[in-house]
């Protein structure tokens, strides 16, 4: 993406989002996201998205071994989780005297 306008996005890392598109599509089970990738438009979701990864042997691993990893996906398959109505939520961002708030246009509430 550009970096003269830098995009801002709704999703931070901590928050509780359901993915709305692709193999681990699932509206009803919220999921944490480990880390957001503004520039790449990407987000880390906890067990979303897993691949195989395989280690050759080294001092921390001497045995090697073959583990399941997630992987990015990206941020427009994923809708923040409203917890006051249970289901996914679109978010608007509203001005305060300290600065931008997020607030769930279902039910109004702030998200923290």
């Amino acid at each position: 993406m550009k970096k003269r306008f830098k995009p801002k996005f709704n999703i931070k890392k901590g928050d509780n989002v359901v993915v709305i598109a692709g193999d681990d599509k699932n509206r009803t089970e919220p999921r944490e996201v480990l880390s957001v990738d503004p520039s790449e438009g990407k987000v880390l979701v906890k067990d979303v998205n897993l691949v195989t990864k395989h280690l050759k042997p080294n001092a921390q691993n001497p045995q090697g071994g073959i583990v399941k990893e997630e992987a990015p996906i990206h941020i427009s398959n994923v809708m923040l989780w409203d917890a006051k109505s249970k289901a996914p939520a679109r978010v608007k961002r509203s001005r305060t005297e300290t600065g931008f708030v997020r607030v769930s246009k279902t039910s109004g509430e702030v998200i923290k």
